[in-house]
């Protein structure tokens, strides 16, 4: 699919992008487009990857200028630029509504206007049932995402999906990095609450999820990954085991600002319209305008009777399933040698 095409992916000096470059750059594929802010992250990355294929655009997606300039002669976009972190978005929204809402729409707009066939835009559990910031944006981000390709032009031909995904393991930002720096440096892991519970999925299996919405995505799908999760408390247990320090001290330190016990992947409303695909859920979007009943006078049992789909009801992992989930992780492997676990 993606022979002699040319690949951009915003905010695609994070996590993702890299995993992302990995698996495709000795692949046929003709150009990969980096677009993001941070010029430093892009000289390490063009210097580590050096490689012929890759070309860097620097830009912010709150201008749509410099996203569009960054457009031109694509085929694909994988839309990963956010500002991710709960409580820098809880503490300044507005920043979140002008990267999370104002600067998807502004890379559709250019996305469409390029003619670019298809554009993969990357979302959170936190956008299901949001109650911070962060959520909140990732959710109107959603629906500027449906919105876009419901009145797009007929003659226009992007198609544009969506991805949700859980908790990353070991992505910039999350918490197994932060357990790691924690024993490195002798300090308490510190846990929130020790009965809260977060989806696991790995980087590879985030872009796996991107790339099957790229092969079956139609206009405004919603895909879900089937995710296994696990209490933050058999998380810091596992990482304790795996890193030799069954006796290192674990601190409860209570909620913080904007957490939720459990995250939700897929709503009740969302799951009266899911296709089970196997190891994934499509949502199709609702193709209804304002001009029906349903959403002035009448209502539907079939809602009030289905179950949302969160990490307290999925497959629960327990610590020697999640020993060996992370063990697959190639920045675990990396720790481990740098502590000198065999």
């Amino acid at each position: 699919m993606f022979k002699g095409k040319t690949l951009l992916i915003t905010g695609g000096t994070g996590s993702f992008g890299n995993t992302v470059l990995k698996g495709f750059l000795n692949t046929d594929i003709k150009e990969i487009r980096i677009f993001s802010r941070d010029e430093k992250k892009q000289d390490d990355m063009r210097k580590y990857y050096n490689n012929s294929k890759l070309k860097f655009y620097i830009g912010n997606v709150r201008d749509y200028n410099s996203v569009a300039d960054a457009m031109r002669g694509v085929d694909y976009v994988f839309h990963a630029a956010a500002l991710k972190q709960v409580p820098s978005c809880e503490f300044y929204p507005m920043e979140a509504v002008k990267t999370n809402v104002f600067g998807t729409d502004n890379v559709l707009t250019a996305a469409i206007n390029a003619g670019v066939k298809k554009v993969i835009c990357l979302s959170t559990d936190k956008a299901a049932y949001p109650i911070n910031a962060m959520g909140m944006s990732k959710a109107m981000m959603e629906k500027v995402a449906t919105s876009k390709g419901r009145n797009l032009d007929e003659s226009k031909d992007t198609v544009i999906c969506v991805t949700r995904y859980g908790n990353v393991m070991a992505s910039r930002g999350s918490v197994i990095p932060l357990f790691i720096e924690q024993m490195k440096n002798n300090h308490p892991i510190t846990v929130t609450d020790p009965n809260m519970t977060r989806f696991m999925m790995s980087l590879d299996q985030a872009v796996d999820l991107v790339l099957f919405a790229f092969k079956h995505g139609r206009m405004g799908d919603l895909f879900i990954q089937k995710s296994p999760a696990a209490t933050v408390e058999v998380l810091a247990e596992a990482m304790r085991n795996l890193f030799k320090k069954p006796n290192h001290e674990i601190k409860v330190i209570g909620t913080r600002h904007g957490e939720k016990l459990y995250e939700t992947l897929m709503t009740k409303e969302e799951r009266v319209r899911a296709e089970d695909m196997g190891d994934y859920f499509r949502i199709s979007p609702d193709g209804r305008d304002l001009n029906y009943s349903k959403y002035f006078e009448d209502g539907q049992d079939v809602i009030t009777e289905a179950e949302e789909y969160n990490s307290h009801n999925t497959h629960r992992l327990n610590e020697k399933e999640l020993e060996e989930m992370l063990l697959n992780l190639s920045e675990i492997q990396e720790d481990l040698k740098e502590f000198g676990v065999k």
